[in-house]
């Protein structure tokens, strides 16, 4: 009997840690599609996802489909972006060429980068005050594109900066002023609102970035983890409930759980909604 007491004394810790690890409750609702690729939400959680083709599908938590974007000039998207007040941002590198859509989907810019100073776009995002950060590796500059001029007003070597030997840049996102670079094998570059280096964070992951609150999030061994971006402290914040989840995004009260043909959308458990 005193060896069960002990036992339990000393491994009761790690019973209540994992304990706390089941906090998902019901999904509120599944999507189901084929040739399913990118999905970001926006700022009332509702949920954008493009195909394989560049089709662009919006959706309700409820998983109710409101609208669907299909271009004239269709190409796999490499980056696509919702969570801004206003626009929907989407680039696709084979095109060489981006949109931006409002919040219905209504097409209101598509250009390319052949008429500016970008050779080889492989990663682009939007950014504040009418900009598009551009990752071009023809001459591993990262660029700050005006798009309302179409001009490049900015230019940073990220070579000679970061002083790497490979920059396989897998994906660049601006969030609270700040650009985060994703680079494989590498992990997650920091730069201020001028393309400035300010720190690299520790997170290696060939997922697509995903913030909420001062956090970056990730999927690992069927567990999903946060990194605090000010301190870099890691925590195991809920278990995932989808064993076959490849990634997963962030919205405002949901989160999204993606895998090969399919989306969940679940309420934020207690521990992420309280996050500090």
């Amino acid at each position: 009997m005193k060896n069960w007491l002990v036992f339990l004394f000393l491994f009761s810790p790690f019973l209540s840690w994992g304990q706390e690890l089941e906090e998902f409750g019901k999904p509120l609702s599944e999507i189901s599609m084929r040739d399913l690729d990118l999905v970001s939400l926006d700022t009332k959680d509702q949920i954008f996802i493009s195909n394989s083709r560049g089709d662009i599908f919006q959706y309700n938590a409820k998983g109710e489909r409101l609208n669907l974007f299909s271009p004239t000039r269709q190409g796999r998207l490499h980056q696509l972006e919702a969570a801004w007040t206003v626009n929907i941002f989407s680039f696709s590198a084979d095109l060489q060429a981006y949109r931006i859509l409002d919040r219905f989907l209504n097409l209101l810019s598509e250009k390319g980068f052949f008429q500016t100073e970008v050779q080889l776009a492989k990663a682009a995002t939007l950014g504040n005050n009418n900009i598009i950060w551009v990752w071009d590796e023809s001459d591993l500059n990262l660029k700050i594109l005006d798009y309302r001029r179409n001009l490049i007003t900015q230019s940073q070597p990220l070579n000679l900066i970061l002083n790497l030997e490979n920059l396989n840049v897998v994906e660049i996102r601006e969030f609270k002023n700040r650009l985060f670079m994703n680079v494989k094998n590498e992990g997650v570059f920091l730069f201020d609102n001028q393309g400035n280096f300010l720190k690299k964070i520790n997170l290696k992951t060939d997922q697509r970035l995903s913030f909420y609150k001062e956090h970056l999030f990730w999927l690992e061994e069927g567990k999903i983890k946060a990194i605090s971006l000010l301190n870099q402290e890691v925590r195991e914040m809920a278990k995932s409930p989808n064993s076959r989840g490849l990634q997963i995004q962030m919205g405002q009260e949901i989160i999204t759980l993606i895998s090969k043909d399919k989306i969940t959308v679940y309420p934020f458990p207690e521990k992420i909604k309280n996050l500090n």
